[in-house]
C-alpha cells in the first residue's frame, strides 16, 4: 500500500507545514510587515541514520526527529508493535508507556554491566524528598525496602528443603 498525501487530503490541517506558501505564521509576518525573502531556499530534511519510528498515519518521517536513542532490547521490540497501531487507540500508547519503564531496567542493567552503578536513591531525588517531606521519604524508602526483602525472600524459599535424619529435622 503506497502512502500518498493525497490519500489524507479529507483530514482538515494534514500536511500544513508540507507546503511553504500555507505558512501558519503568515498573519503575524503580515502585521510585523515582514517580507518574503526571494533567495531563501527551503533547506534538505534530515537524513535517516538510524531505525526512527513514526506513525503509520504519516507517509514520511518529520522534517526533524531524534536520532539519539533508537529502539533497542525489548522495549524495542514493544515500541515496534505499538507503531503497528493507530495513534487514537490504547494498543499505541499503553505499550509505549510499558516500554518506557522496561527501557529504565534496561538502562540499570546495561550501567551495571559496564561497571556503572547507579545510585537510585540520588537519581530518584530522595535527598530533596527527604529535605520538604521526610515522613513521606522514610515511608517510601522503607516500603521499598520491605518489597524487596519479601521478593528475595520468596526467591530464595524455594530452593532449601529439610533433611530427615533418623526421625528428626534438621
Amino acid at each position: 500500500m503506497e502512502i500518498t498525501p493525497e490519500k489524507f487530503a479529507h483530514i482538515k490541517g494534514w500536511g500544513i507545514d508540507a507546503d511553504p506558501k500555507n505558512d501558519p505564521t503568515y498573519p503575524m509576518r503580515d502585521r510585523m510587515n515582514v517580507a518574503e525573502d526571494p533567495e531563501w531556499v527551503r533547506p534538505t530534511l534530515q537524513p535517516e541514520t538510524v531505525e526512527v519510528l513514526h506513525s503509520n498515519e504519516r507517509p514520511n518521517l518529520s522534517a526533524v526527529f531524534g536520532t539519539t536513542s533508537p529502539p533497542s532490547g525489548l522495549s524495542g521490540m514493544i515500541r515496534r508493535m505499538a507503531f503497528t497501531n493507530s495513534e487514537n487507540e490504547y494498543g499505541h500508547w499503553l505499550p509505549l508507556v510499558l516500554a518506557d519503564r522496561i527501557n529504565v531496567v534496561e538502562g540499570v542493567i546495561e550501567d551495571i554491566a559496564h561497571g556503572i552503578f547507579p545510585n537510585i536513591l540520588a537519581e530518584k531525588g530522595y535527598k530533596g524528598k527527604f529535605k520538604h517531606d521526610k515522613a513521606a521519604a522514610i515511608y517510601r524508602v522503607a516500603m521499598g525496602t520491605l518489597l524487596t526483602v519479601g521478593v528475595i525472600a520468596l526467591l530464595t524459599k524455594g530452593g532449601k528443603k529439610k533433611k530427615k535424619v533418623k526421625g528428626q529435622m534438621l
